[in-house]
């Protein structure tokens, strides 16, 4: 039986996750940093699983949560790193102490998770890490820079881990969401309190204080987590899972834009060899 470690199970994808997980009989250690957030689950699922409050940025409480499910079921089979947070402001209102907070989440947090249960996955010759990403790392927006920036970090670290470890048994993907009705705009957004002027008519009109979240997002956290444990399922997985119609559509929009920037361009960027 396959046991899962997924972070930020509290609300959203995360949550989806390990439902769906647990629904198919593997077991799970269920994380969030309230485990009271997650108690319904476990007690729908005694005997597979656990809950154990991590914070991300900790690297004691991300220790902890390794050995939990070392203690009580051996080890972790497959890791999903999906606890992680929006952020806006402009690139020069953003506020030092918040972005390297928002890094420390949303990449240096899953690369010590990682880190931390390698060592099993190596031993056993298998295995598979899971790095929710976003479509904001394949395309950034006025006020998300920051964010996008984090995300697309994850991305091509995750590129690198799984030419790494591919030989070795192990499997790696990315997935990219696009819109879900999750806690994202809500209390998973956070934002500058810096405000300079100029930018009023570009990225003030997406700051948190101006967002509205009427839960109309086309995306169903539970359907996410059955389609990720579905796919993680198959011997040969996509470097990239796009989730969301809306996902396929500004992802493809915006790999075509490249594709023809390239093109257009070809001719001045093949003048600086030799």
């Amino acid at each position: 039986m396959t046991t899962w470690l997924i972070t930020g199970c509290s609300t959203g994808i995360g949550r989806g996750i390990a439902k769906a997980v647990l629904k198919n009989g593997d077991k799970a250690v269920v994380t969030a940093r309230n485990i009271e957030s997650v108690a319904d689950i476990i007690a729908a699922h005694p005997e597979n699983a656990i809950s154990v409050a991590l914070d991300i940025t900790d690297k004691e409480s991300i220790s902890a949560a390794v050995k939990a499910a070392e203690a009580a079921f051996g080890g972790v089979d497959i890791l999903v790193n999906n606890a992680g947070y929006g952020y806006r402001s402009s690139v020069e209102e953003g506020e030092e102490d918040s972005v390297n907070l928002l890094f420390d989440t949303n990449f240096f947090g899953p690369i010590a998770l990682i880190k931390q249960v390698l060592p099993h996955m190596r031993a056993q010759k298998n295995g598979a890490i899971i790095n929710v990403s976003s479509i904001a790392a394949a395309r950034s927006g006025v006020g998300s820079g920051y964010y996008a920036a984090s995300k697309a970090a994850l991305e091509l670290m995750t590129d690198g881990l799984m030419k790494e470890v591919a030989p070795l048994g192990i499997k790696v993907m990315t997935v990219e969401p696009g819109a879900f009705r999750t806690k994202f705009y809500d209390t998973s957004l956070k934002g500058t309190q810096k405000q300079i002027g100029d930018y009023a008519e570009t990225a003030w009109k997406t700051r948190k204080e101006n967002i509205i979240d009427n839960q109309d997002q086309p995306g169903n956290p539970d359907k996410a987590g059955e389609v990720i444990y579905e796919t993680i399922q198959k011997e040969n997985l996509p470097k990239r899972l796009l989730l969301g119609t809306d996902a396929v559509k500004i992802v493809s929009a915006e790999m075509k834009e490249r594709l023809h920037e390239i093109e257009d361009w070809s001719a001045v960027s093949t003048q600086t060899d030799y």
